[in-house]
This record gives C-alpha cells, sequence and structure tokens, in this order.
C-alpha cells in the first residue's frame, strides 16, 4: 500500500510540476491537427474548383503547403525568443518585470551567475568549468533558439520554394530555383508578417506590464509594486 501510494504521489507530482510545459505542449498538440484538419479542407476546395483529385489527410501533411504553413510560424517564435533572449542582456526598460534593473546592463559577475569558482553543489556541471564549456553552455539558450530559428527558416524556405513550384507548374509556368525564391516578394511577405506580429508582442508585453498586472504571474510584477520598480516579479 506504502509503494503503490508512494508511485501515485510521484505521478501526481510530476504533473503538478510540469503542468505549464504539458499544458502548453498539449495545446500546441491540439492546434497543430486543427491547422491540418482546416487547411486540408481549404486544400481540397481549391483542388476540386480546378478538377484536381482531392488529396487524403496523410497526404495534405505531408505537403509543402502545409510544411510552409507551419514552419514560417515557428521560425518567427524562435526568432522572437532568440533576440529578447540576447537584447535583455543588455537593453533594459524601467518598471517592467521582464528587463533588469538599468544598472545591471550586460552579462553580470561571475559570482552573480555562480560560475566558476562561485558555483554550488547544485549547479549545473559545466558552470563551474572555466573553458570553453561554460562559456557555450553560459550562452546555450540563446544559441539554441538562434539554431532553432535557422533550421526553422531553412525549412521554411525550403517547403516555400517547393509549394510555390508547384504552383507554376500547375500554371503551365517554369519553375525558380531556391535561391530566386529567397529574394522573391512572395518569400520576404510571407516571413514579414510574421516577425512584425511577434516583435509588436514583445514591445506591448515589456510595455504594457510596467503598468498593468496580473496576480500569481511571474511575467507580473505584484500588484502593489510601484510602476517604477524594475525586474520585480508576482
Amino acid at each position: 500500500m506504502t509503494r503503490h501510494s508512494g508511485r501515485s504521489d510521484r505521478r501526481a507530482n510530476f504533473w503538478k510540476d510540469n503542468s505549464l510545459t504539458l499544458a502548453f505542449g498539449t495545446g500546441f498538440l491540439l492546434t497543430l491537427l486543427g491547422q491540418a484538419l482546416a487547411g486540408h479542407a481549404e486544400f481540397n476546395e481549391q483542388l476540386t474548383v480546378a478538377d484536381l483529385q482531392p488529396l487524403s489527410l496523410g497526404e495534405y501533411m505531408m505537403s509543402s503547403d502545409f510544411a510552409v504553413d507551419v514552419t514560417e510560424n515557428w521560425q518567427s517564435e524562435f526568432l522572437q525568443f532568440f533576440l529578447y533572449i540576447f537584447g535583455t542582456v543588455w537593453l533594459v526598460q524601467r518598471g517592467s518585470p521582464e528587463s533588469k534593473e538599468p544598472h545591471e546592463r550586460g552579462p553580470e559577475s561571475e559570482s552573480e551567475q555562480r560560475m566558476g569558482d562561485h558555483a554550488r553543489e547544485d549547479s549545473p556541471r559545466w558552470a563551474g568549468t572555466k573553458d570553453w564549456r561554460q562559456r557555450v553552455y553560459s550562452r546555450s539558450l540563446g544559441l539554441l533558439m538562434g539554431l532553432l530559428f535557422l533550421l526553422s527558416w531553412l525549412a521554411q524556405s525550403i517547403s516555400g520554394v517547393a509549394a510555390h513550384n508547384e504552383q507554376q507548374l500547375s500554371r503551365l509556368q517554369d519553375p525558380i530555383s531556391w535561391g530566386s525564391y529567397l529574394v522573391s516578394p512572395e518569400f520576404w511577405a510571407r516571413t514579414l508578417q510574421n516577425w512584425q506580429s511577434e516583435l509588436l508582442a514583445v514591445a506591448a508585453m515589456v510595455i504594457l506590464s510596467v503598468y498593468l498586472r496580473q496576480r500569481g504571474s511571474p511575467e507580473s510584477k505584484p500588484v502593489g509594486a510601484a510602476h517604477g520598480a524594475t525586474g520585480v516579479e508576482g
């Protein structure tokens, strides 16, 4: 009974301790499925109008049309976090919980970052080193976001040129190269419409959090905190 109770407690704690990731991960999968279903229906409507054979859901999800729609959103999200992670090292917004205090600009000291000789027993192993491992690990979050952005941007461009060339061939027009697609208005229209929305969202979050509150959220200052209080989480 005690052993069974212990396993149940661990399972319950796992769901509680990881509820934020699990909730957003589940939401991602559900919305991705919803996008696939809606996109599949719309795509088949277009095929029917053109007197072409409709695709199955599986065929649509493997198509370049579905891939470019998905990846163009992914790359803008990863770009947002990449810029925000590195930008907040040096850039500040007085009064925002998303910002450091103005006098704390920069990468901070090893003591403040618990690196090298200042690492603790529970610090990640590479944080206590004094070679390339520490340099890489101390920037690993931003570097990974940058890499994910580049990979998703590459996937968007490849799937985008494939989708574009499918339309070209259906109109009996010549396909274009990947390089030509990269400098085309279509590619940059799709790309920049996502970038501007992500940058607007970040800017709005930073400045609105100076004056507005959300009780209990670490993205907000305490309800009673002064507007000028910076880097204070609720």
